[in-house]
């Protein structure tokens, strides 16, 4: 009688070591697909617009949040000789700065000759062509707000700097 009954323990073991394998089985599927859905779904946004600069945006460093609106500092038109060969052609730019307040617009005003001088230098090395394009012109202010942040000392560091933007409030070629 020893024999049925070990026979019959020895049967129920096996069942459950293979109900204990299949379960184990199944949370891992369960678990796996669950993570892929979720890593699908959450990246998925970015794959299906295809959209490049989102992409760009999400590798930039968080610029500081803005206190309030930004501060504009006017700067006294200026009127510079072009570089253009075979001709005396003339600009006349309004440029103004966009910084973060007027704290650091007071810093800037500290350092006006140095910056002047800067915008007279980088305007005199352009041609008229330069300055009437529109490339020429984002690179102008580019160039002058490189000028400006690396004379104040407030130069872009993990992609916020306090001097925002240069503006041009009239540029006039002749």
């Amino acid at each position: 009688m020893a024999e049925p009954a070990a026979a019959a323990a020895g049967g129920e073991k096996p069942k459950s070591k293979k109900l204990l394998l299949i379960i184990i089985v199944l949370l891992v599927v369960l678990a796996g697909g669950g993570a892929a859905a979720f890593f699908l779904l959450k990246g998925g946004h970015d794959e299906e617009a295809g959209d490049e600069p989102a992409k760009e945006a999400k590798a930039k460093p968080k610029k500081k949040a803005p206190a309030g609106p930004p501060t504009f500092m006017p700067l006294e038109a200026v009127v510079v000789n072009l570089a253009d060969q075979g001709s005396t052609r003339y600009a006349q730019v309004g440029i103004t700065l966009q910084v973060e307040d007027a704290k650091v617009a007071e810093e800037v005003k500290k350092f006006m000759p140095a910056i002047r001088n800067g915008v007279l230098m980088q305007i005199s090395r352009r041609t008229a062509d330069q300055l009437l394009s529109a490339e020429g012109k984002e690179q102008l202010a580019q160039d002058i707000l490189d000028l400006v942040r690396t004379t104040t000392g407030m130069e872009e560091y993990r992609g916020y700097s306090p001097v925002e933007a240069v503006l041009f409030s009239s540029l006039i070629v002749q």
